[in-house]
């Protein structure tokens, strides 16, 4: 009851603004061949934008040596040209939901996004038990 009370007020207070920004990062990342691995990495973390209490991002375990070594690669050139910025701006928006009580849980959840935001390839979103 409480992760949808915080879920809801998430979702009016910002997250879907964020949530959509990261689906059309997705889209346009999606529109060049070579932008769809890091596009299914925005959209994973688009849904979790719009719905993150009850959720965490966890790596994924059942990935190949290779895919992991790739992954790493993705994950470096994605920190160089967007990640950086991108949790930055998370990173801000979370110190300004520190001000108030009823925004620490909202800056948590923006501090994972930040952390998301600097190497999202390799990384899944699960509910939690």
């Amino acid at each position: 009851m409480i992760r949808l009370l915080l879920n809801i007020l998430w979702l009016i207070f910002g997250g879907w603004l964020s949530g959509l920004l990261w689906l059309l990062g997705g889209a346009i990342l999606a529109l060049t061949v070579v932008g769809l691995p890091w596009a299914f990495a925005a959209w994973r973390i688009a849904s979790y934008s719009f719905w993150p209490f009850g959720r965490e991002i966890v790596w994924q375990q059942d990935a190949h040596p290779v895919a992991g070594c790739m992954g790493v690669l993705l994950n470096i050139v994605w920190f160089v040209f967007a990640g950086w910025y991108i949790a930055l701006s998370h990173l801000i928006v979370a110190v300004v939901e520190f001000v108030s009580i009823i925004g620490i849980p909202f800056a948590l959840k923006d501090l994972e996004l930040a952390k998301l935001a600097l190497a999202p390839v390799g990384r899944t979103i699960r509910d939690k038990p």
